[in-house]
């Protein structure tokens, strides 16, 4: 066991020093005055030792009389022994890290112990020639003045103390977390102790210091004038396991605690400035007087401070009133803790609060932030805030006032912002140049394995960090490839094997899984800089996906599983959706401001948003889709505010048609009653039919009863020795193909966990190019669907744009990071290639079974519909009877079933129009 190390005692220059401090750095508290004494704050100077004793004041606020409210002041807090005990330690602790620092060159510094205290104070300090010897340096304060914020990373910062120290009996962490404003004053002060005290023994090793009168003159000096206005902030970040709370965990005994809260702003109001101190000049006698604020309640001094006076009339002077910003942030808690809170609440078991979480809404928590904190974060950034929980009155806080409000005894929770990591970046190829990471870069380690054993991220991509075992994984998926054993022992491609483990209990719609899975995989982010990455002129990387199809075919379950797998998403029903509610709306604030409260689009920026049942939400809510999917943000233009906020979110939605089931007969568009433009921002479009096929409902039947009996493990083997003779014939088989055998042979799917590791980790990291032969692979597939072969009418070729080709190459760069390879290959476009010919042959196939190339892409109208209205027309009617129209019909050999819901829907797009000559319905061409 390690002896604790004794504290060291201050000379009396350094308490000097530390009085003038304290007075600076000491937290303030409000003291009720009596009767007609008023206690002044205390005062000290140069030569005292400036400690007094006093009550530590509770954490959650003042208090106040029966029945009127006692008249108040603000004093500093007093110096305590326990104050100057952790001054002392922390002093000697960092004076260690300056004399390491100072003893070794710039090579030996990667091997100090403080190296990570160090960096963090190192640019208030600068190493100079000494001046009785050139050849030797030592290091010396900087003369700087005002706020200066030092960053630490706490367990690093404890580690190096701890490490310094050795054991204590009252460690600094628990002194932080439970005393947090008396912790952090004595730490600036031990900054401030170090700079004065370096200060002083360069001056006295000046040629000059040896003049009596200089050395009178030195508390006088203009550097030391400067350096007694100087402020010492430590902000601490990363902070501890024990340190880090759910929302949920935020109770009355967390109140003036230092906690680490992750979560999403939903609202970032407008920023305010809030005055800390003001003049006030008596009226009677004309003495100026400076009063202090507390908490930005502002009141009036009690009584002047001349005896002779005691005026109690007073003219505020705002020339002299000092401010500072202050914003108010609401986050909601992650998924992660909202699902953990409503998993928990089911295996209480007979726990009387068993199901507390079920059913309840993500909790929100109101942030405080002021000075440098301010606009470190906007509406749908993932951030960590480390704060200090804070209860004030619900009374006042909702803007009431006078007696009864303050003698209200309800309170509210929230938490003053400390410091502020800002988990989404602005851009995904550089992601240390986000918001708010400028000043907190180096919130996560970068991998680099001598700071333990996790590597943390610092997007908001995932927010995860990875241990050993983990990228251990990670990297077996990665290297799993069937090609690389014998046949009983091989496994499938890292992408087979999360298609095949995406919701495994849906059998079948192995494409549309794959689809899935390379919309949460993401392409590549183009790398700009300047311009186009601040007005946001960029190709989108992430790609869009549309599931229609019958009811029970299993659309909503792969949705959710979509929704599990991610990183971050969110997931929204269309028939409770609204287009603020997708968007972003704006909220009237008390004082008049416009707040801007994020949507769910925003919410799930750089991940994915999970949009089920699409058809039930009406069109003029949908139409804020348009901007979002394309543009990749979210603009308002409302009440005098005009905005744009980051979406760059993949969409993963499904939608019935509108009839029930699906009719062949008619556009992808005309089934849901979708506008065009919303539909063809999506890359992938898959329909699923319910039709009767013996071979699919047996395989289906038997895998639902196979969840309550064991499955016998012989079935289907007849289809692995297919398979495995067509792949002994090719190295590369379609997926329709290889997708079954790899759901046959690997009996057991991979854990949700590992699957969601992956994924992020691949997002994150794995960046592919394209290669010469995947865009020739690509660029072949768009010529042959613009231009068709010479035995084919150019009338007939696909209506597909330069928007499909790039959503080609976004599945591609996906299909490589789904293996962690740097480039793209011609295996993964010919696959993406095989999933766009799926789709596109869904889009435009007819109820014969045959391609129907008219129908215009999925906003498309079929061909059917165009024979029958230029029938119309060429018939030289001017007015119709449905007799008419079935003669049409039947002269163009149109199916006579649904026959009546047809012309139906013709009438509806405001192609015919139909009136009433009596009781006779005539049809007209518009």
């Amino acid at each position: 066991m390690t002896t604790p190390r004794r504290i060291p005692e201050l000379n009396d220059a350094q308490k000097g020093d530390l009085s003038l401090l304290w007075e600076r750095h000491a937290p303030r508290q409000a003291l009720s005055v009596g009767g007609g004494n008023e206690t002044a704050p205390p005062s000290g100077g140069r030569g005292g030792r400036g400690r007094g004793r006093g009550g530590r004041g509770g954490r959650g606020g003042g208090g106040g009389g029966n029945k009127g409210i006692a008249p108040t002041t603000i004093v500093t807090m007093p110096l305590e022994d326990e104050d100057y005990e952790f001054i002392c330690r922390l002093y000697s602790f960092i004076r260690s890290c300056i004399d390491r620092t100072e003893q070794q060159d710039i090579m030996q510094q990667q091997n100090n112990d403080h190296r990570k205290t160090w960096q963090s104070l190192s640019f208030l300090f600068q190493r100079i020639k000494h001046p009785g010897n050139n050849a030797s340096t030592f290091i010396t304060a900087k003369i700087t003045g005002g706020n200066q914020i030092v960053t630490f990373d706490n367990k690093s910062f404890l580690q190096e103390f701890n490490s310094h120290e050795g054991n204590h009996s009252y460690p600094f962490g628990t002194y932080l977390h439970q005393y947090p404003d008396r912790a952090l004053a004595s730490l600036g002060c031990a900054i401030g102790l170090n700079i004065l005290t370096l200060w002083r023994r360069h001056q006295s090793l000046l040629p000059s210091a040896t003049n009596p009168l200089q050395q009178h003159n030195n508390n006088q000096h203009p550097n030391l004038l400067t350096l007694d206005t100087a402020i010492y902030r430590p902000r601490f970040y990363n902070l501890s396991s024990s340190s880090q709370i759910r929302m949920a965990n935020i109770r009355t005994s967390t109140v003036g605690c230092l906690v680490s809260l992750r979560g999403t702003v939903t609202k970032a109001r407008p920023k305010r400035l809030r005055v800390l101190d003001a003049g006030f000049v008596c009226t009677k006698c004309g003495l100026h007087q400076i009063t202090q604020f507390l908490d930005g309640k502002y009141s009036t001094p009690v009584r002047c401070a001349d005896i002779k006076c005691r005026s109690q009339k007073f003219v505020l002077n705002r020339k002299v009133a000092n401010f500072c910003d202050v914003q108010e942030l609401k986050i909601q808690e992650v998924r992660e803790e909202f699902v953990e809170g409503m998993e928990n609440s089911t295996d209480q078991g007979s726990n009387p609060d068993e199901g507390r979480d079920a059913g309840r809404a993500p909790r929100h928590m109101e942030v405080e932030v002021s000075n440098d904190l301010v606009d470190q974060c906007h509406a749908g950034d993932s951030i960590v805030v480390v704060g200090i929980v804070r209860a004030v009155n619900s009374a006042l806080a909702s803007g009431r006032v006078g007696k009864r409000a303050e003698e209200t005894s309800t309170y509210k929770l929230y938490v003053v912002g400390h410091s502020i990591v800002n988990l989404t970046s602005e851009d995904g190829s550089n992601r240390d140049q986000g918001r708010g990471s400028k000043r907190y870069g180096n919130e996560f380690d970068t991998g680099d394995g001598k700071d333990g054993n996790k590597r943390q991220k610092s997007s908001s991509s995932s927010n995860m960090q990875y241990s050993d075992q983990q990228l251990q994984q990670i990297a077996n998926l990665a290297h799993a490839d069937h090609r690389m054993y014998s046949m009983p022992t091989r496994m499938a491609f890292p992408f087979d094997l999360l298609v095949r483990s995406l919701c495994p209990n849906i059998i079948g719609n192995d494409l549309v899984k794959a689809g899935i899975i390379l919309c949460l995989l993401g392409g590549t982010p183009p790398e700009v800089s300047g311009l186009e990455a601040r007005s946001g002129m960029t190709i989108r990387s992430n790609s869009h996906l549309l599931i229609v199809g019958d009811p029970g075919m299993g659309k909503s379950q792969m949705l959710l599983s979509a929704n599990q797998v991610a990183a971050r998403s969110v997931y929204v029903g269309g028939n409770t959706a609204s287009s603020r509610g997708l968007t972003v709306s704006l909220t009237k604030e008390s004082g008049g401001d416009m707040g801007i409260e994020a949507g769910a689009l925003v919410l799930a920026d750089r991940g994915v948003c999970c949009l089920d049942e699409l058809d039930k939400m009406p069109k003029t809510h949908q139409d804020g889709l348009l901007e979002a999917m394309e543009q990749q943000q979210v603009s308002i233009a409302k009440a005098g505010v005009v905005a744009s906020l980051p979406s760059r979110c993949s969409v993963i939605a499904a939608a019935n048609p509108k009839s029930g089931h699906y009719n062949m007969s008619k556009s992808v568009a005309e089934n849901l009653s979708m506008n065009g433009p919303l539909l063809s921002r999506f890359d992938l479009v898959f329909i699923l039919r319910d039709e009767a096929d013996s071979d699919r409902d047996r395989m289906i039947s038997g895998s639902i009863m196979g969840r309550v009996r064991q499955g016998d493990p012989q079935r289907d083997n007849h289809q692995s020795k297919h398979i495995d003779g067509r792949m002994a014939r090719a190295n590369l088989i379609p997926m329709q193909h290889r997708l079954p055998w790899v759901n046959d042979f690997q009996k057991q799917p991979l854990n949700m966990q590992q699957v969601k590791d992956y994924i992020a980790y691949a997002r994150e990291y794995c960046r592919p190019k394209m290669t010469d032969a995947a865009a020739e692979v690509l660029s072949d597939y768009f010529m042959k669907l613009r231009h068709p072969g010479m035995n084919e009418s150019k009338k007939d070729n696909v209506p597909i744009t330069t928007r499909q080709l790039e959503a080609l190459i976004r599945l591609s760069q996906a299909r490589a990071k789904a293996c962690l390879r740097p480039y793209v290959l011609k295996e993964d476009a010919e696959d993406v290639v095989e999933l766009m010919c799926h789709s596109v042959n869904q889009v435009h196939m007819d109820e014969s079974g045959r391609v129907d190339k008219a129908r215009g892409g999925a906003g498309g109208k079929s061909k059917q519909r165009k024979a029958f209205l230029q029938a119309m027309r060429d018939s030289g009617q001017h007015e119709f009877l449905y007799s008419d129209l079935q003669r049409i019909a039947d002269r163009l050999s149109l199916p006579v079933g649904g026959f009546k819901d047809f012309v139906e829907d013709i009438r509806e797009a405001g192609e015919i129009q139909r009136t009433y000559n009596g009781s006779t319905t005539i049809y007209k061409l518009y």
